[in-house]
């Protein structure tokens, strides 16, 4: 379809904002503490060497600015909401998803008045401690056993970082519309029902609690669903590795079932990479939750930068079904369409 002149000038007007916005949170060297994006957390960041722009098919891609090296760190970013694993709550932070020593004494341990008995909550520092507070001091007014139970019973984890965004957003720390930006998964009328049933053990929680219903006028069952329609296709496995970065050149993506994972978390400049089952890039986790988007091979500037949304290692027919259940389309790579 031939697009108006005024189409392409709004468009290019919006992905202009859009950069601006996704750049809030991300660095090209440097450590942080997890941060909610949107904030600098104190720390001078400069612009990665990519931008977000259409692509010919698939909609907005991460383009890159100049060349990039083979093995560069091309930026890192911090999540908007992370949150562990339930199995794995009391061995990782319980803000930065960062794994714990075998000491315990070496973590600060924070125990709250919840209807939890005897809940205890991790941290590895007072930074993250001090920083949990934009959800946790919100948490910490609600018995969630049963939500978490439910959770845990039917293996779910997105609804975990729906949680934790409804108490960011009723704490003030993000608006309700924080993940509009992001591409939605197309929802089937037989998953309506199962989140209807969320909605309603996140809401009977929350109104149980002391909480009031101004503070809770966003969380409605469209907020809910639309919500989780971004977080299921968006949110990424935090899959910390205990190796060198060189040692991860020979697997290019890691498996969405993999065992690693010490939770989820959703981003924002991350979220823009399409996938290709032959990537040129590659998120690591190396300490915490902060993504480090490392470079496979060399990218030449202009090129689009493309990460494996699953383990690469499958045959054609196996990532093909596994892009098609988890993600909603078929992939048309080079290496699809070749068979490999």
């Amino acid at each position: 379809m031939v697009r108006s002149l005024s189409f392409r000038r709004c468009t290019s007007l919006s992905l202009r904002r859009l950069n601006i916005l996704l750049y809030r949170g991300v660095s090209t060297t440097g450590n942080s503490t997890v941060p909610p994006e949107g904030s600098n957390g104190g720390i001078t960041r400069s612009p990665p060497p990519i931008r977000v722009a259409l692509t010919e098919s698939a909609g907005r891609g991460v383009f890159a600015t100049r060349r990039i090296g083979s093995g560069d760190l091309i930026h890192t970013a911090a999540p908007v909401v992370a949150h562990p694993s339930i199995s794995l709550r009391h061995k990782v932070c319980y803000f930065c998803l960062k794994q714990l020593g075998i000491d315990r004494n070496s973590a600060y341990i924070q125990e709250e008045p919840t209807g939890n008995t005897n809940q205890r909550f991790h941290f590895c520092s007072e930074d993250c401690r001090e920083s949990s507070k934009v959800f946790h001091e919100v948490e910490c007014q609600a018995d969630w056993s049963v939500y978490d139970e439910y959770c845990r019973s039917h293996q779910l984890k997105y609804p975990l970082l729906v949680k934790r965004l409804a108490c960011m957003v009723i704490s003030g720390a993000l608006p309700a519309n924080q993940l509009d930006i992001l591409q939605p998964e197309k929802l089937t009328s037989e998953m309506i029902p199962a989140m209807e049933e969320e909605f309603g053990l996140l809401w009977s929680t929350l109104t149980e609690s002391c909480i009031s219903n101004e503070q809770m006028a966003f969380l409605t069952k469209q907020w809910y669903i639309s919500i989780l329609a971004r977080i299921r296709i968006n949110a990424f496995r935090v899959e910390l590795v205990g190796m060198s970065y060189e040692d991860l050149l020979s697997s290019a993506a890691a498996s969405v079932e993999a065992e690693a994972a010490v939770g989820n978390a959703v981003y924002m400049l991350p979220s823009f990479y399409n996938h290709d089952c032959d990537p040129n890039a590659h998120i690591v986790w190396t300490e915490n939750a902060n993504a480090r988007m490392k470079a496979l091979r060399d990218i030449p500037e202009g090129e689009e930068l493309r990460i494996c949304y699953i383990d690469a290692s499958m045959d054609r027919d196996a990532r093909q079904a596994r892009l098609l259940e988890g993600f909603g389309f078929r992939c048309n790579c080079l290496r699809c369409v070749s068979g490999d």
